[in-house]
């Protein structure tokens, strides 16, 4: 006899290069305005304020991207290309020397945003989270371990729609770090394994169509490829 009152639902996952093993997505946290170019395009000062999080559901990845619906209720729906780092460990006010020792890995993800939804919740002093976490927000590639590329601190992040680069920069440009990035998000809540962290997006954000095909790019790791259908 089950012990859940109705059918548990499969756990999303990502899957792990040139293995057949799945890592398990507990949460998925993503720092607001990262890169200063991308904090001037949105009106903001890009001066290293504390930084800021919002949070998608763990199922709305799209593992290994791929065909991806348009969502409902927008007319002005944005990519913006991320590397994302999984947590193998976590703990409460991880110090910046230790981070990197909770890191199973890294891949390439999308946070895909609703942005005309995005502007009337901001407008209106109302929370924007279904701008950000709905379903299919955030597709992603296969995870690289940490072991087989070391701590990615720098290198090129692109995005390509229909060929054409929209979105370029580089990671050393992050106004946060990673392992600052980690320290004080684990000083707001208590970080486990399975966790995902977006880490941010560089300049270049701009509406896409039905039809469009992105391609993200992240040196050293998986290129993730998606169109809008």
């Amino acid at each position: 006899m089950s012990a859940y009152a109705i059918p548990l639902w499969d756990n999303p996952t990502m899957p792990v290069a040139g293995t057949y093993a799945l890592f398990p997505v507990r949460r998925i946290y993503c720092v607001g305005r990262n890169y200063a170019a991308h904090a001037r395009e949105m009106g903001h000062d890009p001066d290293r304020e504390p930084p800021f999080f919002f949070a998608k559901p763990a199922d709305s990845i799209v593992p290994k991207g791929g065909d991806v619906p348009y969502p409902v209720a927008t007319k002005n729906l944005h990519p913006e290309i991320e590397m994302v780092v999984a947590l193998q460990t976590g703990g409460w006010n991880i110090p910046v020397e230790a981070a990197n020792d909770c890191i199973f890995g890294y891949g390439v993800g999308l946070d895909m945003t609703r942005r005309d939804m995005q502007g009337v919740a901001k407008d209106m002093g109302r929370p924007w989270d279904l701008s950000k976490g709905f379903d299919n927000a955030a597709p992603v590639t296969a995870l690289r371990p940490a072991s087989e590329t070391g701590h990615i601190g720098s290198g090129t992040i692109s995005l390509k729609v229909n060929g054409e680069t929209r979105q370029k920069g580089d990671l050393a440009d992050m106004i946060w770090n990673v392992p600052e990035t980690i320290n004080y998000l684990s000083g707001l809540i208590e970080l486990k394994a399975g966790d995902l962290i977006f880490t941010g997006t560089p300049d270049g954000v701009a509406a896409i169509e039905r039809g469009d095909v992105l391609e993200g790019h992240v040196d050293g790791l998986d290129e993730l490829t998606i169109t809008l259908v």
